[in-house]
């Protein structure tokens, strides 16, 4: 088994990235790889690693969906009760990792993280399927629970409550947004001399560089 572990290996040839041919804004450049990324009908294109740390700096990640970004940062959503919600809450950083197979392309993005506004959060919980409101409703997140049972007879309550009032955003959930310090774009290259690219915020600057792969 660790001998063909050993052996798996990829190289890779697609494209390639300069200092000359990213744009000056890590913004525009991280949109112009959206856009690639979205017209080769990746899978789940907007999944990503989420990184983040226990005010006693104890590591965790799990994969979430990016749900919109902009200049003031990168969105996504969750129960503010799970784990990741109470590691962001006593340590406010964040590290976000999108790796696009297809396109031999990484980006990781760092930075400070916040809660989006009472009405961003409002605005995305309405327009989700309405089992989806139901299970934010259902689920306590990341708690111990006694069986899968409970969590759909537990669900089932839910259902019948919202049968009678107004499915309304629980308290407990909602946005955060991930305002980046350093982003780094990846592009895989032949022989493992990829190219990588960073940018950091350096008094309200973003500074291009080169690092070693």
């Amino acid at each position: 088994m660790m001998d063909s572990l050993a052996d798996m290996r990829k190289d890779y040839q697609l494209q390639r990235l300069s200092e000359e041919s990213v744009d000056e804004n890590p913004f525009l450049q991280f949109t112009r790889w959206w856009h690639e990324a979205v017209e080769a009908k990746i899978d789940e294109v907007n999944a990503m690693t989420l990184a983040t740390a226990s005010g006693e700096g104890v590591p965790a990640a799990r994969t979430v969906l990016l749900k919109a970004f902009d200049e003031n940062g990168f969105v996504f959503f969750s129960n503010y009760d799970s784990n990741k919600g109470k590691q962001m809450q006593d340590n406010p950083r964040a590290c976000l990792v999108f790796f696009w197979k297809e396109l031999e392309r990484q980006i990781r993005i760092t930075g400070t993280v916040s809660k989006t506004s009472s009405k961003e959060s409002d605005d995305y919980f309405n327009s989700r399927p309405e089992g989806s409101r139901v299970g934010a409703w259902a689920s306590p997140q990341s708690h111990v629970i006694a069986s899968r049972e409970w969590l759909e007879e537990n669900e089932k309550e839910f259902r019948k409550r919202f049968n009678k009032e107004k499915l309304s955003r629980p308290e407990n959930w909602g946005g955060y947004r991930v305002m980046p310090a350093v982003i780094e774009f990846w592009q895989g290259r032949p022989n493992r001399l990829h190219d990588r690219i960073q940018y950091s915020l350096q008094d309200d600057k973003w500074i291009i560089e080169r690092l070693a792969p």
